[in-house]
């Protein structure tokens, strides 16, 4: 699962990755046993920003089998409310809010497509498919 944070300037949070595949990312990660996939978005943005969970919406699954160069992962995104200073954590090596017309490059994954999928429904109100 992913999270999706905005700060109050609109900017998006992204963490560049410390691991291959290379790049800047959304903050997320996996489900452990026996968590629920809101816990564990919750941990993976604590753990690799530091912030702090407040209030989450699940927004779109995401399920192309090409998502993610590894292998075939399914992902969960939240919206998510957050309090907290972005600090880069365990395998982030940098966490910071950019804004939707300023993103860094490389973005890892199929992370672009749902950073535009998500301000076309700030935009519009149409998620992804409608």
């Amino acid at each position: 699962m992913d999270a999706v944070v905005r700060n109050a300037a609109g900017e998006f949070l992204l963490v560049e990755r410390g691991h291959p595949p290379a790049g800047w990312a959304l903050p997320g990660g996996f489900v452990d046993a026996g968590e629920t996939l809101e816990g564990a978005v919750a941990r993976e943005l604590r753990e690799e920003t530091g912030l702090t969970a407040r209030r989450l919406t699940q927004f779109h699954t995401y399920s192309d089998p090409a998502r993610d160069p590894r292998h075939p992962t399914v992902s969960t995104v939240f919206l998510v409310e957050a309090e907290g200073t972005p600090r880069a954590g365990d395998d982030a090596v940098n966490a910071a809010f950019y804004p939707g017309g300023g993103l860094p490059r490389p973005i890892a994954f199929d992370h672009a497509r749902i950073l535009e999928d998500v301000r076309r429904w700030l935009e519009t109100g149409l998620r992804p498919g409608e």
